[in-house]
């Protein structure tokens, strides 16, 4: 870390005004986050790994000056680490108004119950801090009922029960694992920005996070693709190369297209987060979008 600092490559993904980062709009950091995704440790070695950035992008935006002293500021070292408690097995959670996780006020206390799962990072020993997502008031509109909050990983009723596996890896030794809450008290200070505000907050997280994830992804089917053309020259089989063999030329040149233009939609869509946020209605769009493209490229 200290000879990334040195060379200005540390929290490469801090917006350009942050006297921390390196200065760079999302158009920019998105070349590197491809970079990222072609070598992992490069990721780890600049302070840039997921779910970390937007977890710390939250904690800048809507942070009280209490949260960052204690959460912010330690994440932005790299002195620990942290997870997003968002999906639960319970429910189809690419609709979070299906979020069922309680947070029940008690005095100065919330009190959290619910089961969440694919929580990266949580498996890490470094992993200090979660940002859960979960229901605090279940009359209001559907959208209204969400909120945000901390829960540092340590407390008492939070049990790791089992890592999951992506394809049969379990990405050891960070993971996704399955997380339970029972009975978990936090401070009423721990909330993010209000009650009912979690839908505000994902999607000003949203933006940038996607295109980060997509250009990483991006990297890693470069990186595919790079490996194929290699086997397919060197690989002789019946007297040829597969190179030399059917219609691999074609299937070639269709990825090629293919991971071309994903990526030149995901860098449209990081300048459009970059003139007009992540939240706004101009972005919302492109950056559905690219969650359909990309992994389909």
């Amino acid at each position: 870390g200290n000879m990334e600092r040195s060379e200005g490559l540390w929290n490469l993904f801090l917006p350009p005004k942050h006297p921390e980062g390196a200065g760079l709009t999302n158009a920019e950091y998105a070349h590197l986050a491809e970079v990222m995704g072609q070598h992992r440790l490069v990721a780890e070695a600049t302070n840039c790994s997921a779910p970390d950035t937007g977890n710390m992008e939250v904690l800048m935006m809507f942070g009280t000056d209490e949260q960052k002293r204690k959460w912010l500021q330690p994440l932005l070292n790299g002195e620990i680490r942290s997870c997003f408690l968002m999906t639960e097995p319970d429910v189809a959670s690419s609709d979070a108004t299906n979020i069922e996780t309680d947070i029940r006020r008690e005095g100065e206390w919330y009190v959290v119950n619910g089961r969440k799962w694919w929580s990266t990072g949580a498996l890490d020993d470094r992993c200090k801090i979660g940002i859960l997502m979960g229901k605090t008031e279940r009359s209001k509109p559907a959208h209204l009922q969400q909120s945000m909050i901390l829960i540092p990983m340590d407390s008492p009723g939070v049990k790791i029960v089992r890592p999951l596996t992506v394809m049969g890896y379990d990405d050891a030794p960070t993971g996704h694992p399955e997380v339970h809450l029972t009975n978990v008290r936090v401070p009423v200070s721990n909330i993010l920005l209000g009650e009912g505000r979690g839908f505000e907050i994902a999607q000003a997280r949203l933006g940038p996070g996607r295109v980060h994830h997509c250009m990483r992804a991006i990297g890693l089917a470069e990186m595919a693709l790079s490996l194929l053309i290699q086997r397919a020259l060197n690989r002789v089989v019946f007297g040829k190369t597969i190179a030399q063999q059917g219609s691999l030329g074609t299937q070639v040149a269709e990825l090629r297209i293919q991971i071309d233009q994903a990526r030149l939609l995901v860098l449209h869509c990081a300048a459009m987060v970059d003139k007009f946020g992540g939240g706004s209605r101009e972005t919302r769009k492109l950056i559905a979008m690219i969650k359909v493209a990309v992994p389909a490229a």
